[in-house]
């Protein structure tokens, strides 16, 4: 039976348990335990100031899980199911995995809080009656009360289920709603030493003890006193109507409780003193409180069992969930964990793991450590949730379409708030859970199949990004020829016999330039060729990624190279500013397609685009230590964005170490000039040329040129060289033959002359 129909079969609560389940986990441990402490150690103002920043998370977090909430059908697993739908399974599952650790482990933490509300029953016995020393040794032992009542609590879910849990809930918060009306009516002032007077007629809002804890200390052990507002989602397998049921449970869960903790601040700092607020021995509201002997610590019971039964029912279910999707590297671990006892799908085996976990911290018992480490696995969760929500404002996904809309300022800050807050609270606990965070992460993501990445996860903000730039670059003032920068589109037929073109392409895209390189199909756009097409876009993409290239690939199917030059010329620039660059490229042994780029000079000429030709032999880019730029009189115009491009290719690691030479081509009468006059080029535009490489040769009428290219280039791995447009409409494919001894060479022409500066 598949999650959903076991959802729709038993699924049967309103509102009110979340809310419930919300409220009782809020009103808890914390609060009996420990916000007197707060109020000692920082002050009224600093308390505060705690519930603040506190809330400035929960309210967030709770926003944001309303939101997610009313955009999908949120089945069991709750806060789990939302982030790995959300997030992917592996990146999912990395934080569902910390979100289980935190409600296990708050098991632990609501138990001990639970044992706490007897240290009063045993203090009297203990001063009424003369017990035996092993009676005695038992009732100061913490775990006397923990360990059973953590197996009572298991008994009482495992055999009863959730429903029972949810009827019990509805007793708590009655038992609660006494409780504090009992601490609000009390008269009593406590002073020093525990003792009842007159209460001052001033108070001093500010007033905290001598030595006081740091501020982000007393906020780690606070914080948790606000999460309780996320455990009713964790019922949302067993929800009539999630989507409705969780924002409300939640939202109205999260602003009760923040009311009611500025009032509980208020009383405390107006009925004790800083030093009896502070005293972690003795249960403060129970001092206050009319009736607080007895009522506060069935309160502290109360509130503390109701919490752990909140947690004991959600996390087994959210490790359910885990184990469902197959998260788990075992996968007879994943069935045992998966499997659910009786008609109500009650995940047994989950719980055994869960009670386990609770266990070991019970035996720990320390209280403020517990609260410590719950905190920092809630800030995860909690930046998460509000991650997922931020990420999906800027995404516009037309099928995020949530009833409930939170505010993406509100979802930014969340998500701030809890990543900075885990540093401040304990920069070493934070680190451990990154830390485990990580291992998780690559457990997971190296034995589970779904391996959407962090570019798949953001790519919706990550297309929206991108279009707003594109649009902002076109609107904006282009840049000038003066500010050159290669936007270069290639086009090729022959992508799967030889790479030196995408090689090319890729060296020159990695860091100063942007690059888009289109795979030629021949032929005419049908259903087949366009699937041919799709295939092949899919292998160079893969093809590409073992390169770690930044270029953008695709496929174009056409019937001829004059309509696939004619086309490519007028795609837009993957950078939002137009290409200006062509490259072009055939084998020297097999110069087909020598002929269609001659055939086609004058349509690539008729826009101003820079176009380069690479004519690759059987030797490839050689060692890719040495490129040769020829520079002639007669190709003035293209020498600076010939060293421009060999400036660029030599940027990339590929060519680490790499020298460029430059070999000029002059009349006799120009040589010194014109070595002047690359001197100072390489000078003032900051060139990595050596001036021992700049070799100048006389140009004489008669000279042959490729012979001596063919002499002194013999061993470049790549040569440079400058063509003249008339000289293609005049001599043809004849200027580019001749050069067969060389290697890979790169024919350029530049629109108009490049300046270096």
């Amino acid at each position: 039976m598949s999650v959903n129909s076991l959802q729709e079969k038993n699924a049967g609560f309103g509102t009110a348990p979340v809310f419930f389940t919300a409220i009782s986990t809020i009103l808890g441990a914390i609060m009996f335990l420990r916000f007197g402490y707060a109020l000692g150690n920082v002050g009224f103002w600093g308390t505060i100031g705690i519930i603040i920043i506190g809330h400035m998370v929960t309210i967030p977090t709770s926003m944001a899980i309303a939101e997610i909430a009313t955009n999908q059908k949120v089945e069991g697993g709750g806060e789990y199911y939302i982030i790995s739908r959300s997030f992917g399974l592996v990146i999912g599952s990395t934080i569902g995995i910390a979100l289980y650790m935190s409600q296990a482990v708050s098991i632990a933490f609501y138990i001990m809080a639970f044992a706490e509300a007897f240290n009063s029953l045993f203090e009297w016995i203990l001063n009424t009656y003369h017990v035996p020393w092993i009676v005695e040794k038992l009732l100061g032992f913490k775990q006397t009360v923990s360990i059973p009542a953590l197996f009572l609590l298991t008994a009482v879910v495992l055999i009863k289920g959730a429903d029972l849990g949810v009827k019990m809930l509805y007793v708590v918060v009655g038992i609660l709603f006494f409780v504090m009306i009992s601490f609000f009516l009390g008269p009593n002032y406590v002073d020093v030493g525990g003792v009842l007077t007159t209460p001052p007629q001033t108070f001093d809002l500010t007033a905290k003890v001598l030595n006081h804890d740091d501020f982000f200390i007393v906020f780690a052990i606070i914080f948790p006193a606000f999460t309780g507002m996320t455990a009713g989602v964790g019922l949302s397998g067993d929800l009539k109507n999630p989507s409705r049921s969780i924002p409300l449970g939640t939202l109205a869960g999260t602003l009760s409780g923040m009311i009611i903790y500025v009032f509980i601040a208020w009383k405390l700092t107006t009925s004790a003193s800083p030093e009896a607020l502070s005293d972690t021995s003795r249960l403060i509201m129970a001092d206050v409180a009319w009736q607080g002997y007895w009522l506060i610590p069935v309160g502290l019971a109360a509130a503390t069992i109701s919490s752990a039964l909140g947690s004991l029912m959600v996390a087994p279910r959210t490790l359910q969930a885990i184990a469902r999707d197959q998260i788990l590297p075992s996968s007879s671990v994943n069935k045992w964990l998966s499997k659910g006892k009786g008609k109500t799908d009650e995940p047994f085996n989950s719980s055994v793991i869960t009670i386990a976990i609770a266990l070991v911290f019970i035996a720990m018992g320390e209280i403020d450590f517990v609260a410590k480490l719950i905190s920092m696995f809630f800030m995860v969760t909690y930046g998460s949730l509000c991650l997922i929500s931020f990420l999906q404002h800027f995404a516009a996904d037309p099928a995020y379409r949530p009833s409930f809309r939170s505010k993406w300022y509100l979802s930014l800050l969340g998500s701030l708030m809890c990543f900075g807050l885990m540093f401040l609270m304990d920069t070493a606990y934070a680190l451990v859970a990154v830390i485990m965070l990580v291992i998780v992460y690559i457990v997971v993501n190296f034995t589970n199949d779904d391996k959407r990445n962090l570019a798949a996860i953001f790519q919706g903000v990550i297309f929206q990004t991108s279009r707003k730039l594109q649009v902002f670059l076109q609107k904006a003032e282009k840049e000038q020829s003066t500010s050159w920068r290669p936007s270069i589109i290639c086009i090729s037929k022959d992508s799967f016999k030889r790479i030196s073109a995408f090689d090319l392409l890729r060296w020159m895209s990695q860091k100063y330039g942007f690059g888009t390189y289109i795979h030629q199909i021949h032929g005419y756009l049908s259903r087949e060729s366009g699937l041919e097409a799709m295939k092949m876009k899919d292998q160079l993409i893969k093809d590409a990624e073992k390169s770690y290239s930044n270029v953008y690939i695709d496929t174009m199917v056409t019937p001829s190279m004059t309509s696939a030059i004619a086309q490519v010329m007028q795609f837009p620039g993957i950078s939002g500013k137009p290409n200006n660059l062509l490259l072009l490229e055939y084998a020297k042994l097999h110069p087909e397609n020598l002929e269609d780029i001659i055939s086609n000079f004058n349509l690539i000429k008729a826009i101003d685009f820079d176009l380069m030709i690479l004519a690759t032999s059987e030797r490839g880019f050689g060692h890719r230590k040495e490129i040769h730029i020829w520079i002639t009189s007669n190709d003035y115009e293209n020498a600076n964005l010939m060293i421009l491009i060999a400036y660029i290719i030599v940027g990339h690691k590929d060519w680490d170490g790499a020298a460029i030479k430059i070999m000029a081509l002059y009349p006799d009468e120009h040589i010194e000039h014109e070595k002047n006059r690359l001197l100072m080029l390489i000078e003032t535009g900051r060139l990595p040329i050596s001036s021992h490489n700049i070799e100048l040769m006389n140009h004489k009428p008669d000279t042959d040129v490729k012979s001596i290219v063919a002499q002194k280039s013999a061993g470049a791995d790549l040569t440079i060289m400058g063509f003249r447009s008339e000289l293609v409409s005049h001599n043809g494919k004849e200027v580019f033959e001749g050069y067969n001894e060389i290697g890979n060479i790169l024919f350029v022409n530049s629109a108009m002359q490049k300046e270096i500066k």
